[in-house]
């Protein structure tokens, strides 16, 4: 590029020469200079003012505060052989010789010439030629630059010499100023000297003025660039930057696989709700760095928001080869956080996928990672899971379920069916289990275990116990009004967040009224987890419904946390033995110890005992040995319709396919 290229009629044009006309030709081209053409147009800038003012050379700096340096941006001409490094690439200012150091907040020219001149007293080595103060383009109160002895500019005359080979150099030196801040120098070298009058150092200012507003609008348009890629919490990447990334590495002939790890803190709303968002804030804070420290190569790091991260490695690399990156990522999170006067542990759950270069898309690598990570936080958190496709399935299945759920609920498509519950002894029907079934529109009859946890993961759990709660109700007092199940229990499951939920109590109570049961008919079934888990809560809610008459029943006993020891200071009235101890008896010794020990804990408290799970002959003849004469499962009766219960309450009785044993044997 030739100096000519700028605007060829400028120079046959005699008034260009003039000073005025230096900054009208530049202000013309730097008018419309964005991010993407500054680089060019100040190299073409610098080279007309090079041929215009008669000198050598022509730079550009700009200077980094937070590094203190000063860094080059352009120079006129391009030089030749640079060195590596760059000599007069980044300059520091702790370590730059005094001409450079002027870089860092000087507000006025400076002019350095090679020789003093006795009819000049300006030209003293290294001093420095002020814009007068009547100067329009003047500092108000310009500081003077005196740096002493004239060995001040050696190192300068050095540095020029060592990058560009020429020993003796002048040079004119013009702060970019912004606001108060110095964020740059335009200079202009001769070879040898040159003299530089006061219009000319206040032309250069104008200049360096046009200059300094073209670097405040490229760097307000990287700020902009930077907070569209960026989480302005943590500093990462988000995820407009994250879909950027993989939209390059999944492109056709890309290295590959492409690894994504999928980081979701553990439950993180614990320290916002005890320590306020803040605080919180503060933890994700320090997660991110612990990330940053982790990884020390390029792998891309982002914040999709709240507490998800996504890490893209670097490398091509499996799934499989990515967990035990994520297994150290997961034992670095580990480590205690102080926050707020308070020392804070908090696990991470991460889920890893991979896709393939020009096969897989952004969106489905993120979407497998984010199964994956479902998957590791339903099986406890803390921990990494790899995705497979069974994984797909299920939350398809689960997404199905979450946006289907509330219209199944508001349109009738829910069924309540019954498992009877009988004497082991008599097959007499003692008493029945509300079960709720939901007619899919497509995916047709799904048991309670497929869509319940969809629906306490969703909030709708509630909702869902109390549609079964009055619809029982409703065919319990039917059967009742034509003389059925008098003698009979009915026994409803409740979620785990009706324990902790307002209004609970008084609504099972107005229900059982409004039907004009006896609460003593109803039985409310909880897990035990779910009592050791809150059991402040739980023996609060569990007193208030025994007040009112209604019986409580541990559902799946023995397989929780054992609240054995809780027993005596909760109104329960039966146990019941989960199927997994049941189904087995006969065949399995170890059942048959957990049995028993249920069974004595039971008589111990005064305690009723339901069986669940009764398949087999053998296994309601063990119980029966052991004293258990309450029992359900599929040797009696699968779940049947309301018609169908009916029908077996009239009955009253479910044939045995075995025999008892004789009373009093």
């Amino acid at each position: 590029m030739r100096a000519a290229e700028l605007t060829p009629e400028m120079h046959n044009d005699p008034a260009t020469r003039r000073l005025d006309q230096l900054v009208t030709v530049v202000a013309n081209h730097l008018m419309s200079v964005d991010a993407a053409t500054s680089l060019e147009v100040s190299r073409r800038v610098l080279a007309f003012l090079v041929d215009q003012l008669g000198v050598d050379v022509s730079f550009l700096r700009h200077n980094d505060h937070d590094i203190r340096a000063t860094t080059l941006v352009a120079e006129w001409p391009p030089r030749i052989d640079v060195p590596d490094p760059d000599p007069l690439g980044v300059i520091y200012f702790a370590d730059a010789d005094p001409v450079f150091a002027l870089c860092e907040h000087s507000k006025t020219p400076h002019v350095f010439r090679p020789e003093p001149t006795p009819d000049d007293p300006h030209h003293l080595t290294g001093e420095a030629r002020k814009v007068p103060a009547t100067s329009p383009d003047a500092v108000k109160e310009p500081h003077e630059f005196r740096p002493g002895p004239p060995t001040d500019s050696d190192d300068y005359q050095r540095l020029i010499e060592e990058a560009r080979g020429i020993p003796v150099t002048s040079m004119a030196a013009v702060p970019l100023v912004s606001g108060e801040i110095t964020t740059g120098m335009l200079g202009f070298i001769k070879y040898g000297d040159r003299e530089w009058n006061e219009a000319e150092l206040t032309t250069l200012m104008t200049i360096a003025t046009l200059f300094a507003q073209v670097q405040a609008r490229v760097a307000a348009e990287a700020q902009l660039r930077y907070l569209a890629d960026h989480d302005d919490l943590t500093g990462l990447h988000n995820r407009r930057a994250l879909l950027q990334h993989l939209d390059q590495r999944l492109s056709p002939g890309e290295p590959g696989p492409v690894a994504a790890l999928f980081l979701d803190l553990d439950r993180l709303k614990t320290i916002n709700d005890y320590l306020g968002h803040a605080a919180g804030d503060q933890f994700i804070h320090v997660f991110a760095q612990r990330i940053r420290d982790t990884l020390a190569d390029e792998s891309l790091i982002t914040r999709l928001g709240g507490d998800e991260f996504v890490i893209i490695p670097a490398s091509p690399m499996s799934a499989d080869a990515a967990q035990p990156l994520a297994e150290r990522l997961r034992d670095q999170f580990r480590e205690h956080v102080a926050i707020g006067g308070e020392v804070l542990t908090r696990t991470v759950s991460i889920g890893v996928a991979s896709g393939t270069p020009g096969h897989d898309t952004p969106s489905d690598l993120l979407r497998w990672a984010d199964q994956a990570v479902l998957a590791a936080k339903h099986a406890g958190g803390d921990s990494a899971a790899v995705f497979t496709a069974d994984m797909s399935i299920e939350n398809e299945l689960r997404n199905d379920i979450e946006l289907h759920l509330r219209s199944g609920i508001e349109s009738d498509a829910l069924r309540v069916v019954y498992q009877p519950e009988v004497d082991l002894r008599t097959g007499d029907i003692i008493g029945f289990e509300a079960l709720v079934r939901w007619q899919h529109p497509t995916r047709g009859l799904l048991s309670p275990d497929v869509f319940i946890p969809v629906a306490e993961s969703i909030n709708l759990a509630g909702e869902l116990d109390r549609w079964v709660l009055r619809t029982a109700c409703n065919d319990f007092a039917a059967w009742r009004s034509i003389g059925l199940g008098h003698d009979a229990l009915l026994r409803i499951n409740v979620s785990p967040g009706q324990l902790v939920t307002g209004g609970f109590v008084d609504f099972v109570a107005d229900t059982i009224s409004q039907h004009g049961l006896d609460a003593s008919s109803v039985c409310l079934e909880i897990t035990e987890n779910v009592v050791v888990q809150d059991l402040y809560a739980a023996r609060t809610t569990l007193a208030r419904l025994n007040d009112i008459g209604v019986r409580i029943a541990i559902d799946d006993f023995g397989t929780g946390y054992s609240a054995m020891s809780l027993l005596q200071t909760l109104p329960v009235d039966t146990l019941k033995i989960d199927q997994a101890f049941v189904r087995q008896l006969g065949t399995k010794p170890s059942d048959l110890v957990i049995v028993r020990g249920i069974m004595v804990l039971a008589q111990g408290f005064q305690l009723d005992v339901v069986a669940e799970g009764i398949e087999t002959e053998a296994a309601a003849r063990v119980l029966l040995d052991q004293r258990c004469y309450r029992g359900q499962g599929f040797l009696f009766s699968r779940p049947v319709a309301g018609e169908a219960m009916r029908r077996m309450l009239s009955a009253k009785r479910i044939p045995l396919t075995y025999t008892p044993p004789i009373a009093g044997q």
